[in-house]
């Protein structure tokens, strides 16, 4: 029986573990690899690992702290920053890391992406969708090179540019609620998820387990992926890795 997924994400700079808010702000947490071992001891369902400067500085990704990663890690893996190329992919998932994370690429090269799906498998592409909402307008424009980067598309066309391209997922990231703690954008996720048919994983905004819950029970099995919310503790944030347990979790689904 299929479930929703817990997934903490973990965001990389500098080969060290940071969170931001709101993309800015970056704050050192800590070693990564830490972090992993820690989640495996609590069995989160998959980890999400984006490494947030890479395509903006137009690096290659960390091999090295990937494989190491991966090496680690018990559970399945989406690794996201700086991919560009089939070859790139392609390595990447040969260390054991289960899908790839693309973003950039859907406005820079998409049919790099359809070579990616094509050779690897739908399942192993996720497309990244980073959103702001519009002052004036209300709309969710898409945004890349880590949220810098406006890209004059909305959701509507780029959830359509991201499907007919092949990608097996989509991770719909709030830019507006990175960080905030306050909960998630629930009216974001509906609009992406009714136009969809493949997997959908939500990031942005979880400060508790009942906006884990809201999310579950209003959308039934979908990815609930969390930053702050399993990295800190406390009104004051105390970087403390955590997760829920059996029992937590078995009542998220009810």
């Amino acid at each position: 029986m299929l479930k929703p997924r817990i997934i903490p994400t973990l965001l990389l700079q500098d080969g060290g573990l940071v969170k931001t808010t709101k993309f800015d702000h970056p704050r050192y947490i800590g070693d990564p690899i830490n972090a992993v071992k820690i989640f495996n001891e609590k069995e989160a369902d998959e980890l999400v690992l984006i490494d947030i400067d890479a395509s903006r500085l137009g690096k290659e990704p960390d091999y090295r702290l990937i494989e190491r990663i991966a090496n680690e890690c018990r559970m399945p893996l989406s690794v996201g920053g700086g991919i560009k190329s089939l070859e790139q992919a392609n390595k990447i998932l040969g260390f054991g890391v289960e899908k790839v994370i693309v973003s950039s690429l859907l406005i820079e090269n998409p049919e790099k992406i359809t070579e990616m799906v094509n050779y690897l498998g739908s399942q192993s592409v996720v497309v990244c969708l980073d959103v702001k909402k519009t002052t004036f307008t209300k709309k969710y424009e898409f945004c890349i090179h880590n949220g810098r980067t406006k890209t004059g598309k909305y959701l509507d066309e780029v959830i359509e540019m991201a499907t007919s391209l092949g990608a097996g997922e989509i991770l719909i990231n709030s830019i507006d609620l990175d960080g905030m703690m306050t909960g998630y954008d629930l009216d974001l996720i509906e609009n992406v998820k009714k136009k969809l048919t493949v997997p959908i994983t939500a990031l942005g905004g979880a400060g508790s387990i009942e906006d884990l819950k809201s999310v579950i029970s209003k959308f039934g099995v979908i990815g609930v992926a969390a930053g702050s919310l399993f990295i800190y503790k406390g009104k004051l944030k105390a970087v403390l890795i955590n997760y829920p347990n059996r029992e937590l979790k078995t009542n998220l689904y009810q």
